[in-house]
């Protein structure tokens, strides 16, 4: 015996690489207006497949109300055929072709002839009597596939993926992560409005003019997915570095609505210039986060002094501090938080964060120390070659790491590069060409096959780097 089976889930999530990323070929805003016009069309097919079905059965309605015309019609034209009989007998007969039927057998008839029409009525709408309108069966709002998948928004997909999330139909979007992108405040509470509750995971605002006040506005209405676990904001114009008037109540305001995302577990906070505030931000969350990323925040003694204290650092899986200036007095700091994090952190980045030979070297019993460390990032550092070579004798003796980002020492650039130079200038200046670099890549491959590492993945690349990879 065969059960029937029907496609009720189609899911489409992660095909736009982590969180809505880029990782297909198509880009993740073309899979999403593709997506959203599917839902779109399966939507207006099923309103003309209703429209249709409501004529039919309106010509059904026409058709019995013509047939009951009819046989009322008949039954007049019987009646007024009915006489009585000359002699005065009250028996009543109706004078036809077959003779003279009685009026028992004319009622007979006549109940016969309409039981027909019932029956015949019957088969064709399916059920015994006459459907109204509030019985009738509304097929532009039976959902038949609920599709998941992650959404790429902008100001060129918004009004598609509006239509698809309030347009009615056969398919009904949901979305797990959504990324947004250069739109308004206002456009992205409405599709937060049109998101189902429960199935958002993680919403991701880049490039938008959020400001405190629209963060502000933002996070209420995020507190009502109850199993949103990721937020990133990225380049979203919040600056607390001037004196703003309001500035304190913003923050309580921000610290009051990060305090309702109970199950939050990523934050990411991109470029956002918030020194001195790490601690209003991260101490009102009711939970310990497991992914923080923080570059390009210029993040202060004291952000980094409450960050190694925090109920947050022996659970951090993932640690971004790209592009946070370290110095000797932030060292104290930086060690206690890998101390603290050092069975649960498995990704680190301090790319970009000035630390120099004499730096490094403090912190490499820290980071060795790191346990569960698969992945440390250490690009656009001014360290020498010595310090490198000191860097992959270290790396091999740890035997989680998978993957080592490392600098382009010093010895590779061109002439002319500044003693301590910034993250930005090691960026743009040149290098010395392809021998210089092959001979790093040489000497530091001679200390990994000498360790017998072959599990440790090292590079200097950073455009192609991805930590992902590791798992």
């Amino acid at each position: 015996m065969f059960t029937k089976c029907a496609l009720q889930v189609l899911d489409l999530c992660g095909l736009q690489g982590d969180e809505g990323g880029m990782g297909d070929p198509m880009g993740g805003w073309s899979l999403t207006v593709a997506l959203c016009t599917m839902v779109v069309q399966a939507g207006a097919g099923a309103q003309r497949a209703q429209r249709r079905e409501g004529e039919r059965r309106e010509g059904e309605r026409e058709r019995k109300r013509f047939s009951e015309l009819e046989r009322e019609k008949d039954v007049k034209r019987e009646r007024a055929l009915w006489k009585r009989e000359p002699n005065g007998d009250e028996d009543r007969g109706w004078i036809g072709s077959y003779g003279t039927l009685s009026e028992e057998d004319l009622r007979k008839g006549v109940r016969r002839r309409m039981e027909t029409d019932r029956r015949r009525e019957t088969a064709l709408t399916g059920s015994g009597g006459s459907r109204t309108e509030t019985q009738e069966t509304d097929v532009g709002h039976v959902v038949l596939v609920h599709v998941r998948a992650d959404l790429f928004v902008n100001a060129r997909s918004w009004e598609r993926v509006r239509a698809a999330l309030s347009t009615p139909g056969p398919l009904k979007l949901q979305c797990r992560y959504l990324r947004v992108e250069e739109i308004s405040v206002s456009s992205i509470k409405t599709l937060l409005d049109l998101l189902p509750r429960h199935s958002l995971l993680g919403i991701d605002v880049r490039y938008s003019s959020l400001g405190v006040s629209g963060l502000v506005e933002l996070l209420p209405l995020l507190s009502v997915f109850p199993a949103l676990r990721s937020l990133r904001l990225h380049y979203c114009n919040l600056d607390f570095r001037r004196d703003h008037p309001g500035q304190e109540e913003a923050l309580r305001d921000l610290s009051q609505g990060l305090a309702q995302l109970q199950e939050l577990r990523r934050l990411s906070l991109t470029a956002l210039r918030l020194p001195g505030q790490l601690r209003v931000l991260l101490s009102s969350l009711p939970q310990p986060l497991e992914i923080l990323e923080l570059p390009y925040l210029s993040l202060s003694p004291a952000d980094l002094s409450y960050l190694s204290c925090s109920h947050h650092v022996s659970t951090l899986q993932q640690l971004d501090l790209s592009e946070n200036r370290l110095e000797e007095s932030t060292l104290p700091s930086i060690r206690r938080l890998l101390s603290q994090a050092s069975c649960s952190l498995q990704h680190l980045s301090l790319s970009g964060c000035g630390l120099t030979d004499g730096l490094l070297a403090l912190l490499l019993p820290s980071l060795g120390g790191c346990c569960a460390l698969k992945s440390l990032a250490l690009a656009l550092n001014p360290l020498s070659m010595a310090c490198l070579l000191d860097l992959v004798r270290m790396a091999v003796r740890m035997p989680s790491l998978r993957h080592l980002l490392y600098p382009n020492p010093l010895e590779d650039y061109q002439p002319g590069l500044p003693d301590l130079p910034s993250s930005a200038q090691l960026l743009d200046w040149p290098l010395d060409g392809a021998t210089e670099i092959n001979m790093t890549n040489s000497q530091l491959n001679r200390v990994l096959k000498e360790s017998g590492r072959s599990g440790l993945f090292l590079t200097c690349d950073l455009l192609n780097y991805d930590k992902d990879l590791v798992d």
